[in-house]
């Protein structure tokens, strides 16, 4: 299969010189529960680490994680029962090895965070506080302070950093390319330090390997629940340098995020999946609780079946929204098990604890990016890839939900195992023969409504089509060098790459729907599609494999 897109998009960013080097033996770019990981882990084992992160270390996506994180630890639980709800979740596109790494490795690498001195919260008997959420048939999702899991484990993570003298840290700094050896092999990283940070300017750092933690993708969509610096930064500069993207059409939109009106664009409020796992349920305009019916686990469904129904019920009613109604769980419970939720829903103007909350799906998590093996080998020597940047195999179609935190927990993990290993020797970066160039920064807003419309929770062919046409058009309008033109030429470059892959797929499976192709067709579409760059222009390939959603014995 292939589709062509009227590109072509720049090959590297158009940049400055780089007027300043660094030395460094890794480089981790990111600063969340997989960039942290990875640096702490590779403590000891290698020379000099270097972690850049875009903003502060305590920015990011992992800090707005609410919900928590998924393991077998509560009795009568198991690893396997982890696998079939994931595998189910993933609707045969998950790679079975995978998930079994993710959920036998899960355990240990939870309890190894709680001794770094994250704090969970635990039951009156002094057992770890165990909840359910969308797709799990077990109460597995561990959290901290009620629904600020994230902000916790980024604080343990950050205290960590900051106690190790030998870890570098350069903050502010955008990951413009990657510098390239003879082989193709990666010897360095070009960075622009935006002005708080250490350094000005663009400038080099020399080094034998580079692990990509840097997250999403989410500000490719007009609403989102991730950060402003979600920007597809990492997954662009892979891409840019070679390496494969999988199963970039997989984006999960969370059914159940605050609606703030039709014009409110950018980071929205999440309603954590929490919620409804302590007893919330979605209503429409009329009272009816209508996910009764459409799924055993109701309102508890995986994210994809809730999203759709919520979608098509507002398509029904002609409505911006449907309602979550969590009015029984009381004052009390609310200010006790979620006082972050409460305070910014009230923020917004509407209390959880007496009112219905307006809620409309939003883009949330990339289960697809940078291709990795079952150690976080990218398809590049010396590129590693954990966390949301990376497709690991482990989500398919559809992350079940709170597996994104023990994601990027285990694999980096496992990539500190390896990594010391496979380092090489430093080598010197070639002439580049990429076509450079930017994409003027004031097309985001048309880029974002564009996918938004046409590449958002519904997809038909003739939606696609005029998505890819106007990211052509998009692609053409230069820019000057530039935070804002670099950002921007990131994100047109990933939605190209995802709307490619989504034309393709003819078919509708977990997160991927489209209104033409109704139906999961697993004769034709059991695999995955594998993006590159050629001459500028996304390039999408089929690979087959079995199917897994869960009938594994």
């Amino acid at each position: 299969m292939s589709l062509s897109f009227p590109g072509p998009l720049p090959q590297r960013l158009a940049a400055g010189d780089p007027g300043w080097t660094r030395e460094a033996d890794v480089v981790v770019v990111g600063s969340g529960i997989a960039g942290l990981t990875a640096a702490l882990r590779l403590r000891g084992q290698v020379g000099k680490i270097l972690v850049v992160t875009k903003d502060v270390l305590s920015a990011g996506s992992t800090q707005w994680a609410q919900g928590g994180i998924a393991a077998a630890l509560g009795p009568g639980d198991t690893p396997h029962e982890h696998e079939v709800d994931t595998l189910v979740a993933g609707a045969g596109a998950c790679d079975l090895e995978a998930v079994r790494v993710l959920v036998n490795e899960g355990p240990d690498a939870v309890r190894e965070l709680i001794a770094l001195g994250a704090n969970f919260d635990h039951a009156a008997d002094g057992e770890l506080s165990l909840t359910r959420e969308g797709g799990h048939h077990r109460d597995r999702i561990a959290h901290a302070g009620g629904d600020a899991t994230g902000a916790e484990i980024q604080r343990a993570l950050v205290a960590a950093i900051e106690a190790a003298p030998d870890v570098e840290v350069i903050q502010h700094a955008l990951a413009v390319d990657l510098q390239l050896g003879a082989a193709g092999e990666v010897c360095g990283l070009t960075l622009h330090v935006m002005g708080e940070g250490q350094r000005d300017g663009v400038g080099q750092v020399r080094c034998r390997a580079v692990v990509l933690a840097s997250g999403g993708l989410g500000q490719v969509f007009s609403q989102t629940t991730n950060p402003s610096v979600s920007t597809g930064d990492g997954m662009a500069l892979a891409l840019r340098a070679g390496a494969v993207l999988r199963d970039l059409e997989f984006v999960q939109f969370h059914p159940t995020v605050m609606y703030l009106g039709p014009d409110s664009t950018g980071q929205q409020p999440l309603i954590s999946e929490a919620v409804r796992g302590e007893g919330a349920f979605l209503v429409d305009f009329e009272g009816n609780r209508f996910m009764q019916g459409v799924h055993e686990l109701a309102d508890l469904a995986p994210r994809d079946v809730v999203a759709k129904a919520i979608t098509r019920r507002m398509h029904e009613e002609g409505k911006p929204h449907m309602w979550l109604d969590a009015r029984h769980l009381g004052r009390e419970f609310w200010e006790k098990r979620f006082p972050t939720i409460l305070a910014t829903a009230r923020s917004h103007g509407v209390d959880p604890v007496t009112e219905l909350i307006p809620v409309a799906p939003a883009c949330h998590y990339a289960s697809g990016g940078v291709a990795t093996d079952l150690w976080g080998r990218s398809t590049i020597t010396g590129l590693y890839a954990t966390g949301e940047v990376a497709c690991s195999g482990v989500h398919g179609a559809n992350r079940l939900a709170s597996n994104s935190l023990l994601e990027g927990l285990v694999f980096s993990r496992r990539i500190a195992q390896v990594l010391p290993g496979e380092l090489g020797a430093q080598t010197e970066p070639v002439a580049d023969p990429r076509t450079p160039g930017v994409i003027d920064g004031k097309v985001r807003t048309a880029m974002q409504a564009t996918m938004t419309e046409q590449v958002g929770v519904l997809r038909s062919a003739s939606g696609l089509d005029l998505a890819l046409t106007s990211l052509g058009e998009l692609a053409a309008v230069d820019g000057v060098e530039g935070t804002s033109s670099w950002e921007t030429t990131n994100l047109v470059s990933i939605s190209a790459a995802l709307a490619t892959a989504a034309r393709l797929r003819e078919e509708t499976r977990g997160s991927h729907w489209r209104e033409d192709f109704g139906e999961r067709d697993d004769a034709a579409f059991a695999g995955h599609f594998d993006v590159v760059l050629t001459d500028g222009v996304p390039v999408a390939t089929f690979r087959a494999a079995a199917a897994t959603d869960g009938e594994q014995p």
